[in-house]
């Protein structure tokens, strides 16, 4: 079988490859450039990735490809997370990202050059029960990444191979070593891939200028000033520039809501103040990985956000998205990330959050 392999020049999809190739896989290298440096952003990591992908298919005697998705990423990715931001929102780019580039625009061109799959060095497993394809959880839970996968469908997963889904984090550095692959050391990447290690709020001042505003407690009194609405996420505590009023006591201060229309931010004090903690959630359409719901009512586990534990709750499928009850409240909770369901080891899908009921999160009692 001929498979594409996406190689980021790290460690982890090397062992993809490697994997792949000790199977007696035809494998292929194909490296993804999906960002460019457009003079605004400072440098852009890509040519140190390449130069790493290109290392690795020469240790491993594999053809190796390149293509530049820089102008599908700013289409399909880029300039969604520009207008959520714009609208006071909190998007997860590497969602859209997996769904628009990587198992979209990536399987077409590997597609085109005659692979019958691909590969990635993703954390996650792919099975098929009863007729369908699954998605579960990888066996390494600390690296486990089916949260930013699960918008992927059947389509995708039965042209989709997860190489590294059975192993741990160790387990793959210890193969990149034994196969003396360049990337072996290499750290893994943090944040969001275009910004790396820069500074949030000045590379999105790049794109949304400083629009300063109040910032006021939630019963009105004014106790600083934002920068603009745009660049703080609900439950945020540093950068916040507050401290040392009287009358506030110690505690630190915290982001609990915004309002875009009238540029105020919305901040209180205390880490489990109760305007952080919302139960109820309202999404957008629903993904499901199955291509359909389990039922329109039923119960599940949940995530708000990655590497948040388990979540019971119970799930109610409406015409217009989602809406979620949680056992337990839930702390800052944040339009624009997503609601990622699961049953057991299998990610079931998810949606993009659109409101809860916590005091500014727009729904209201219920």
């Amino acid at each position: 079988m001929r498979v594409m392999v996406g190689l980021s020049g790290g460690v982890d999809s090397s062992v993809a490859a490697l994997l792949l190739k000790q199977a007696g896989q035809a494998v292929e290298g194909l490296f993804m450039q999906n960002w460019e440096d457009d003079g605004r952003t400072g440098p852009c990591r890509a040519d140190a990735d390449r130069k790493d992908a290109v290392a690795v298919c020469g240790r491993l005697a594999l053809p190796f490809h390149a293509r530049n998705f820089a102008a599908e990423y700013w289409d399909g990715v880029f300039a969604h997370f520009l207008a959520e931001y714009r609208a006071g929102r909190t998007p997860n780019p590497d969602v859209l990202c997996n769904r628009e580039i990587k198992f979209k625009t990536f399987l077409e061109e590997a597609r085109a050059l005659g692979a019958e799959k691909i590969a990635t060095g993703h954390y996650a497993r792919i099975d098929r029960h009863e007729g369908a394809y699954r998605l579960l959880r990888a066996a390494d839970a600390a690296k486990d990444q089916t949260y930013f996968l699960h918008a992927l469908g059947q389509t995708q997963l039965a042209a989709t191979l997860f190489p590294l889904g059975g192993l741990l984090k160790t387990q793959v550095r210890a193969l990149a070593r034994e196969a003396a692959l360049p990337t072996h050391a290499k750290k893994d990447s943090t944040g969001i891939c275009f910004i790396g290690e820069r500074d949030f709020r000045a590379f999105l001042a790049q794109y949304l200028p400083a629009r300063p505003g109040p910032m006021r407690t939630p019963e009105g009194r004014e106790v600083g000033e934002h920068q603009g609405v745009m660049y703080y996420t609900l439950g945020q505590r540093h950068g916040l520039g507050i401290g040392g009023r009287a009358g506030t006591g110690g505690e630190p201060w915290y982001v609990v809501g915004k309002d875009v229309a009238a540029n105020v931010l919305y901040v209180a004090q205390g880490g489990e103040n109760r305007w952080l903690y919302a139960r109820r959630v309202r999404t957008e359409t629903p993904s499901w990985v199955a291509g359909r719901p389990p039922a329109a009512h039923f119960r599940c586990t949940a995530k708000t956000r990655y590497r948040q534990s388990d979540q019971p709750c119970t799930v109610t499928v409406r015409e217009d998205g989602l809406e979620a009850w949680f056992d337990q409240p839930q702390r800052a909770v944040t339009p624009g990330q997503s609601l990622v369901l699961y049953d057991g080891e299998v990610c079931l899908g998810g949606a993009v959050i659109a409101a809860t009921d916590a005091p500014f999160g727009g729904l209201g009692a219920a």
